[in-house]
C-alpha cells in the first residue's frame, strides 16, 4: 500500500515573477500578455519540479497569486474600500517584544468590502485552470489539486463594511465563490478549500469570543462552505485548516479536539491540518478516540512549514505510521503543515530548503509505505 504525498499549495515564486506581482499589487499597469506568459512558464516549471521530486498530488504553486486569500479582491466587485491592517493575534499580544521584531510586509493589500460582491474577472480563474492543465499534461502529473479561498477565510482578511451582518457577508461570499469551486472540479482537479479561519481565526479575528461562541461562528462558516459545494462530489475535495503559518508562540491556539467535530461536518472528504509543528504534533493521539467517518481521508502535516530544519525521513515515516495505524494507510496522505510561500513576498522557508523538505517527505512516505 503506497502512502501518497502532497503539499498545501503555495511554493516560492521566482524572483522576476515576484517583482511583477509586487508591481501589480502597488497598482502599476503591467503588460498583460507578458505577465500571463511569465505566470504560465512559472506554473510549468513548478509542476515539473514537483513531479521530479516525487510528489503524487501536485498544484500550480499559486504562482500567479499574491497570496491564497486576498487574490479574489482583483477578481470580484465590492472590494474598493480602504485597506486595513491585520489584527494582532492574542498570542503575539502576550509577547509584544517578539511581535515588534516581526517583519512588516512589503506588499499586502487588504481592502474592505464596500459594495455588493459579484464576479468581475472570472477569466482569471479560467486562465489559472488552463495553465495548470497544460503544465500537468506536460509533466505527466495525473493527480492535481488547485486551491481556493473559503468564504470564512476571505471574510477574515477582507473585512466587511457593506453587508448588514457577518452571516450575510459569509453567505454572499459563498454564493459567488461556488462558481470558482465548481470550475476547478469540472476541470478534473481536486479542489482544496483553504479554511484557516476555522483554526487561526480563534486567535485573532474572534479572539474576543468564548469557545462556545467561536464554535458557533465556525459552524456558520462550514455551513456556508457546504452550501457552496453542495453539488460537488466530496471525494473531489479537501479542506485545509491551520492555526496560522508563522513562527510564533501559538500558545493560544485552539486545540484540534475543540473543533474536530465541526470539521467533520464539512463536505470535502479530505482534511488537511498541521501535525508537525511543536504546538500540534501531539494531536495525532486524538484519532485514537475520534471515530473516523467512512470516506474521509486524513492529510496531516508531517513536515513543518515554518522552520528551515529538514526533517529526517524516518521521523516523517514515524508520523505517517502513527496515523495509518489509527485510520488505515489507504486513508492517509502525507502533507505539509501549510504553504511554503503563503504570501508571495514572504517565503517562510529558503526555497532550496523547501524542496529538500519535500524530498524528505517523499522518502519518509516510502519508508512508511514499506512498514505498513
Amino acid at each position: 500500500m503506497k502512502i501518497l504525498t502532497t503539499h498545501i499549495g503555495s511554493l516560492p515564486r521566482p524572483g522576476d515573477l515576484l517583482a511583477l506581482l509586487r508591481r501589480r499589487e502597488a497598482g502599476e499597469a503591467l503588460e498583460p500578455i507578458a505577465f500571463e506568459a511569465r505566470v504560465r512558464s512559472a506554473v510549468e516549471d513548478i509542476v515539473r519540479r514537483q513531479a521530479t521530486a516525487g510528489l503524487d498530488v501536485v498544484s500550480d504553486g499559486e504562482q500567479g497569486k499574491p497570496d491564497y486569500s486576498t487574490y479574489i479582491k482583483d477578481r470580484l466587485t465590492g472590494f474598493e474600500g480602504e485597506s486595513v491592517s491585520p489584527i494582532v493575534g492574542a498570542d503575539l499580544k502576550d509577547f509584544p517584544e517578539f511581535a515588534a521584531r516581526r517583519p512588516t510586509p512589503a506588499f499586502e493589500r487588504r481592502p474592505t468590502c464596500s459594495g455588493p460582491i459579484a464576479w468581475r474577472d472570472f477569466g482569471a480563474v479560467e486562465k489559472d485552470i488552463e495553465n495548470l492543465r497544460r503544465a500537468a499534461e506536460k509533466a505527466g502529473a495525473e493527480k492535481v489539486f488547485m486551491t481556493a479561498v473559503s468564504p470564512g477565510q476571505a471574510a477574515r482578511f477582507l473585512v466587511n463594511r457593506y453587508y448588514p451582518s457577518h452571516e450575510a457577508y459569509i453567505h454572499a461570499l459563498a454564493d459567488v465563490l461556488k462558481r470558482e469551486y465548481a470550475a476547478i472540479v469540472r476541470a478534473g482537479f481536486l479542489l482544496q478549500v483553504d479554511c484557516p479561519d476555522l483554526g487561526s481565526g480563534r486567535n485573532n479575528q474572534f479572539q474576543h469570543l468564548s469557545l462556545a461562541e467561536f464554535r458557533k461562528v465556525a459552524a456558520l462558516h462550514v455551513e456556508a462552505l457546504n452550501a457552496a459545494v453542495a453539488d460537488l462530489p466530496p471525494e473531489r475535495m479537501r479542506l485545509h485548516m491551520c492555526w496560522g503559518n508563522y513562527e510564533g508562540p501559538h500558545h493560544r491556539d485552539l486545540p484540534l479536539k475543540d473543533i474536530v467535530d465541526i470539521l467533520l461536518t464539512a463536505r470535502p472528504a479530505g482534511l488537511s491540518f498541521e501535525g508537525a509543528n511543536p504546538r500540534h504534533a501531539h494531536e495525532w493521539k486524538l484519532f485514537e478516540s475520534v471515530k473516523w467517518p467512512e470516506g474521509k481521508v486524513l492529510i496531516p502535516g508531517v513536515i513543518d512549514s515554518t522552520t528551515n530544519f529538514i526533517e529526517h525521513p524516518e521521523l516523517v515515516a514515524q508520523r505517517l505510521v502513527q496515523y495509518a495505524r489509527l485510520v488505515g494507510p489507504d486513508r492517509v496522505i502525507a502533507g505539509v503543515d501549510c504553504g511554503f510561500a503563503t504570501f508571495a513576498e514572504r517565503p517562510i522557508i529558503d526555497p532550496r530548503i523547501a524542496w529538500a523538505k519535500l524530498e524528505a517527505m517523499v522518502e519518509g512516505a516510502r519508508l512508511a509505505s514499506r512498514e505498513m
